[in-house]
């Protein structure tokens, strides 16, 4: 699945060169939408006449996608961009001025889910497209002296204070406000609760006591008294539990605050259970939710007293630090962030067990959806996304799906997260392209994978195309690098072969993927923005493998597995170095019938053919003898 988090809003400031007030475009022409967006005017003009109000008077109104967590994917309580633009992808933010502009910003992943999802109130803006401002720079070219309004808990503390700055320069000012969507949101979901899930030792690999310990040296190290944990992953990982609050991702409304002396876990009252006060033991205190921002105000005081520190991850929202007291905090990347994304011994033998259960099923649905579309049986594009949730609902541990599955057809997969929906989904054609992406959570781990294929004959553009994002697959796959490479530096070579041709694709090559916790995990990923630099690949890391290419109108290509970092061995150590590189996890055949095989290096041949020998030695077992589904894996397994 292409990663989200990396793309999401960033804090790039540049300096105000242009003053004036922008003049809002799309950065090009879109094909016209396939699906008739929802009306937003209603909603737009309730919230601008909430706007004016003199107790808020606000200029314009930023809308992101984020929760009070910084959540990638939110509960539907929290989806309030999408609820005020109409605009339903995962990644995005909506500016609402009130003279009748709106305006909202994706990434290329989005521009044509966006273009189609958009009524005539609002303009795309394509982020990093030619001419296109950054959200930051259409708020600063705004008229001198505009007040522009944030909710202070779904806004980072870094956001707001170098927004802040840039906006002081031309004389406009950051004002908080409370979130003036909720007040306008006829029929707004109530927040959920659902029961959590105890995980065993035996499954994390390590208790939430030992894990705690480890945070509490991490931070006595960096000369802080404690940390609040805010991210609902982080509070997952380190408690050893799961829930289901936000769909796909296995995760429950929480805070955390761990000091040298003790450990509270903020839950909503509905979520508490006397397993799970026996499962946290003595040491953990329990407390409401809600009580949270009360609790840090008063131990602002004592922290200003006593001259001590608390550390705020870098996403830590607004009021939050607020609550804190700047002159109490100190910012930094979370330590557990750190700690999460470096799996266990536990943990990474989960995930290649579950990678293979998932690898049947993901075989099985092929098979059935090829001999299906032989027969003349029509099934549209949500048809296949319920077989293939079927099959893997018959795979131990399967507890459900890790994101919506991308089931697309034709040009439907040029949509780069697209979900079909009846009564728009196509029909699956057999002279079409077709491209599917989806991943499973299972209680020993996290899957991701994208195949695409064709089930008649694929042109020699579509082979050739397939063929270059096949090279840029294998060259990740393959590459040996020196402790503290970054996947900004590995990135170039996801895209190498598709260069040769002038392509490329707008999305990054990797992300990290959690076990049995988010599909999206950092802070670690592949791509070519700066952020990506930030933080070297290390071993016991995941990362997918995702190159693609998409031709609107068309079809799209992606080619996806889940990687392991680990060591390897190499005949030099220059620089007294260790060196690294990836072992595959995801074990489902790639389509030979798409390869352009003279484009191929004798050595990217042997990679398929290797490949696809693993493929049949570790996924066959798993499947019963004269099965469709074996059937198909020897014949797509076949050597090139």
């Amino acid at each position: 699945m292409q990663t989200s988090r990396p793309f999401s809003r960033g804090p790039r400031m540049v300096s105000n060169q242009n003053k004036h007030r922008i003049t809002i475009r799309c950065a090009s022409s879109l094909p016209e939408h396939t699906n008739t967006p929802r009306s937003t005017v209603d909603r737009l003009g309730r919230l601008r006449t909430l706007m004016k109000k003199p107790e808020y008077n606000i200029t314009a109104f930023v809308v992101p996608s984020e929760d009070a967590h910084q959540s990638e994917y939110v509960a539907e309580c929290d989806d309030r961009r999408a609820y005020i633009s109409g605009f339903t992808g995962s990644a995005g933010l909506a500016i609402v001025c009130s003279d009748n502009t709106a305006a909202l910003f994706t990434d290329g992943r989005y521009f044509l889910q966006a273009s189609q999802e958009l009524d005539s109130n609002w303009t795309l803006m394509k982020s990093g497209m030619p001419d296109v401002p950054t959200w930051q720079e259409f708020l600063i070219r705004l008229p001198p002296g505009s007040r522009i309004g944030i909710d202070p808990l779904v806004f980072t503390a870094t956001d707001a204070r170098k927004l802040e700055q840039e906006l002081s320069k031309v004389g406009s000012k950051l004002v908080p406000v409370p979130n003036l969507i909720d007040m306008i949101w006829q029929g707004r979901p109530s927040r959920p609760a659902k029961d959590l899930r105890l995980m065993s030792v035996n499954t994390t690999g390590k208790s939430h006591m030992d894990k705690i310990k480890a945070l509490r040296a991490n931070l006595e190290e960096r000369g802080v008294t404690g940390c609040v944990v805010s991210g609902l992953d982080e509070v997952a990982w380190l408690f050893n539990m799961r829930g289901s609050d936000v769909h796909c991702n296995p995760v429950f409304f929480a805070y955390a605050v761990v000091t040298q002396d003790s450990v509270s876990l903020y839950l909503q009252d509905r979520a508490v259970s006397e397993a799970v006060r026996d499962h946290l033991g003595k040491d953990v205190e329990i407390k409401p939710y809600e009580r949270l921002y009360d609790d840090l105000r008063d131990m602002s005081k004592r922290l200003k007293e006593t001259n001590q520190k608390m550390l705020l991850g870098t996403s830590t929202n607004l009021a939050l630090a607020n609550a804190l007291g700047k002159e109490n905090v100190v910012e930094a990347r979370s330590p557990v962030v750190d700690a999460k994304a470096i799996k266990n011994r536990t943990e990474l033998e989960g995930i290649r067990n579950c990678h293979l259960r998932d690898a049947a099923a993901v075989i099985q649905y092929f098979a059935w959806l090829e001999d299906q579309l032989k027969k003349g049986v029509h099934l549209d594009e949500a048809d296949g996304a319920e077989r293939l949730a079927k099959f893997r609902a018959e795979q131990t541990g399967y507890v459900g799906p890790s994101f919506d599955t991308i089931s697309s057809t034709g040009p439907n997969g040029a949509i780069i997260h697209y979900k079909p929906e009846k009564p728009a989904a196509a029909q699956i054609r057999r002279d079409a392209v077709y491209l599917c992406d989806s991943g499973g959570q299972y209680l020993d781990g996290t899957t991701d994978i994208t195949r695409t294929l064709h089930f008649q004959q694929p042109t020699e553009h579509e082979k050739r195309c397939f063929t270059r994002v096949l090279q840029g697959h294998i060259a990740i796959d393959t590459a040996i690098f020196p402790r503290g490479t970054t996947g900004y530096v590995l990135d170039v070579l996801s895209r190498r072969a598709l260069w040769s041709d002038g392509l490329d694709f707008r999305h990054g090559t990797g992300h990290g993927v959690g076990a049995f916790l988010n599909v999206h995990e950092g802070p670690h990923g592949c791509g070519s923005r700066p952020a990506y630099n930030e933080v070297a690949l290390a071993p016991g890391m995941t990362l997918t493998n995702e190159p693609g290419y998409y031709e609107d109108g068309k079809f799209g290509i992606r080619i996806e597995n889940v990687l392991l970092v680990q060591k390897k061995k190499t005949r030099h150590h220059f620089g007294g170095k260790d060196y690294l590189g990836f072992e595959h996890v995801t074990f489902v055949p790639i389509q030979t019938k798409m390869i352009e095989r003279h484009l191929l290096t004798d050595a990217e041949v042997e990679w398929v053919n290797q490949y696809h020998r693993d493929c049949l030695e570790k996924v066959a077992p798993l499947l019963d003898k004269g099965s469709l589904a074996r059937a198909w894996l020897v014949k797509e397994t076949m050597p090139i």
